[in-house]
């Protein structure tokens, strides 16, 4: 074995391989190059031809080890021919031939020469034998058979000198000619530096093919590359799998067959496919095909495939992982402070409507826990875990609901943020959405609700595309939707797809015997933030005891809940309040005496208590009607000279309430 025959393996994978093949005096000239270029390329010799060569060669090939081959003359072609490597061929330049047919006329002169060339022979240099005196007739081959047939032709017509190459050169010297080697030590050189920049080059592409093959094969996506004219290049397992392929049969074909529409799609209108929801092989899949752009050119097609519910699956961890801290819901059903009829009817329906993912409508007064229950309902759900997403839709003006809402595209209007904006129903995506006070919203943005209960879709200010949403809606109103319907202020359709399960919240003044209840716990709740003492607590409760079971209550729960802190500020200490000063602190008392005398005069009973002070009357107030009529809300009016003001404070109920009241 030469020096510079290594074993199959290459040693050294950081420098590419080298092949050259010879059979002839080629292989001296190669020997005599290769050390110059030791430290750029390995080596390996391979003294064979043809057939016997890519046999040899192929070895090295699979290993790794060549990455290029040097050969020449009609061994080289064949080699090119049947080879998947680059193939560099030493090639005879006219310098190459003028030096051989100098050096034959110079050793023999006036010798006939013969000249054999492979493929096709020199008309020039035909031109040119008369010019220099030389007898040179020529003689072209292809394979080294024709080798043969042409150096013995050319010794038939008198030619005693052949110049070729090593194969010619060898048949001459057996049929008693002289000959001459072709082939020169510089275009061997010339051969061997073509050849190890060309394997450096071919070294460097196939690490990169096979870096990203290996990145390509590890992707759960499927891909495919294809050429121009829809051949498949490449393909990983996950393309297989997506396409339920049977990977013993012609996987290309299969390939081809599959996604073959979509590729004649993208060629007849030129338009690449974006996240295309297909069904192929029975499978739901997102399929993307873009064109292979090269120096603005295209030179071919990549397609990927996505399983959807895989998609599916990474979009619901990707909104539950980023989604704000802040949106979940922090109230249970259990959180209903209260043992009444009244309060367990809301309790049993709220159980039922979490039960189902039915749109649902509370409705009550101001102050009744509406967002309490909301939240209690999506917690008792099978939503419960995923976001929770409460918006007020009396808090902003008409276009910032909208935006807030449905979310708005990158410059879909002035100030909108960069980058675009998710709107609270994608936000809410596979949780609830919450909406207060429904009955503020715009007329022109019920519409879009409509449509977004309808279609289960919302589409994005200055977007052309909707985006799907899983979202449970309640919503919830302290006005008369039926009413406003009446009176064409609400759309009847939309009033329609929220009355789907009506739960309607008592005032506070309807259930009036949880109210101590209520009050212990929210006082008990606070205890630690106003510094209360149990003996501190006791004295606030036995303080507005008789507005537990006298006052109206127009704010309801959140009333109470401002009243009780007030009195654990004012009446935390020992020392309490001062008593002249109860009536400006506790204005309550005060509505509360009013509405007494009033409903006393009204039913011909006032006078027995004129005489008592604020603290009797606190104390000891006249029997309380909970729910005040049309008729007495007209005659308070009347007493009150008009003033509704003096009338709300006289009934103990609010101006809102004392205005439904009178439309009612």
């Amino acid at each position: 074995m030469s020096a510079f025959t290594p074993s199959l393996a290459n040693s050294d994978p950081g420098r590419p391989g080298i092949a050259w093949v010879s059979i002839s005096r080629l292989q001296s000239l190669c020997e005599t190059v290769a050390p110059r270029y030791a430290g750029r390329a390995k080596f390996f010799s391979v003294r064979e031809g043809y057939s016997a060569a890519v046999t040899a060669l192929q070895a090295y090939v699979d290993a790794g080890s060549v990455d290029v081959v040097l050969a020449a003359g009609s061994n080289g072609a064949y080699l090119r021919d049947n080879l998947n490597v680059p193939v560099v061929m030493v090639k005879v330049n006219g310098f190459d031939v003028l030096s051989a047919i100098t050096r034959a006329t110079t050793t023999w002169p006036n010798a006939q020469i013969g000249l054999v060339l492979h493929e096709t022979i020199s008309h020039e240099l035909a031109d040119l034998s008369a010019w220099l005196k030389v007898s040179l007739k020529q003689r072209a081959y292809r394979s080294i058979d024709e080798v043969r047939l042409a150096v013995d032709s050319l010794a038939a017509e008198g030619c005693s000198v052949i110049i070729g190459p090593g194969m010619a050169c060898e048949f001459a010297q057996q049929a008693g000619l002289a000959s001459v080697f072709l082939y020169s030590l510089g275009a061997v050189e010339e051969a061997f530096e073509r050849s190890v920049e060309l394997a450096r080059v071919s070294r460097q592409k196939e690490s990169k093919r096979v870096r990203l093959n290996t990145i390509v094969a590890h992707l759960r996506d499927g891909v495919a590359a294809f050429d121009d004219a829809g051949q498949v290049e490449a393909v990983n397992p996950a393309m297989l799998e997506l396409l339920g392929l049977d990977r013993d049969q012609d996987v290309p074909a299969q390939v081809e067959r599959a996604v073959g529409p979509l590729l004649r799609e993208t060629l007849e209108h030129d338009l690449p496919i974006e996240e295309r929801i297909e069904q192929i092989g029975g499978r739901a899949l997102i399929v993307n095909c873009v064109p292979i752009v090269e120096q603005g050119v295209r030179s071919g097609s990549v397609v990927t495939l996505q399983d959807a519910l895989v998609a599916q699956r990474i979009d619901r961890s990707l909104r539950t992982s980023q989604r704000p801290k802040h949106l979940v819901a922090r109230h249970q059903l259990d959180d209903l402070i209260g043992n009444s009829a009244a309060l367990e009817r809301v309790r049993r329906l709220a159980r039922a409507g979490a039960a189902h993912d039915a749109t649902v409508l509370l409705s009550g007064e101001s102050g009744t826990g509406k967002e309490l229950v909301a939240q209690g309902i999506h917690n008792a759900s099978r939503r419960r875990g995923n976001p929770f997403v409460a918006f007020n839709c009396a808090a902003l003006p008409e276009g910032l609901i909208e935006s807030e809402l449905f979310g708005h595209e990158e410059g879909a209007f002035t100030g909108a943020r960069r980058g675009g904006k998710p709107g609270l129903f994608e936000i809410a995506h596979t949780g609830t959405i919450f909406l207060d006070e429904i009955g503020e919203m715009p007329a022109a943005l019920q519409s879009r609700l409509l449509r977004v209960l309808q279609e289960r879709e919302v589409m994005k200010l200055g977007s052309g595309r909707a985006t799907p949403v899983d979202v449970r809606v309640i919503a919830a109103t302290h006005r008369d939707l039926h009413a406003l319907v009446e009176q064409g202020a609400f759309r009847a359709d939309l009033y329609f797809r929220l009355n789907l399960l009506q739960i309607e919240l008592p005032p506070l003044r309807e259930r009036r015997d949880d109210v101590p209840q209520l009050a212990r716990h929210l006082l008990s709740r606070s205890a630690l933030q106003y510094g209360l003492l149990e003996a501190a607590l006791e004295r606030v409760l036995a303080f507005l005891a008789p507005l537990f079971e006298q006052y109206a209550w127009p704010g309801n729960v959140r009333e109470l809940e401002n009243l009780l802190t007030r009195a654990a500020i004012y009446l935390g200490d020992a020392a309490g309040v001062a008593g002249q000063d109860w009536q400006a602190v506790f204005p309550e008392f005060g509505r509360m005496r009013q509405a007494a005398a009033f409903m006393a005069s009204a039913n011909g009973t006032i006078g027995t208590k004129n005489g008592t002070n604020g603290a009797n009357a606190a104390a000891d107030p006249a029997p309380n009607r909970s729910s005040p009529t049309r008729e007495d809300v007209l005659h308070a009016l009347e007493q009150a000279g008009g003033n509704r003001a003096a009338a709300s404070r006289a009934l103990g109920i609010g101006r809102t309430t004392l205005w439904r009241l009178l439309k009612d």
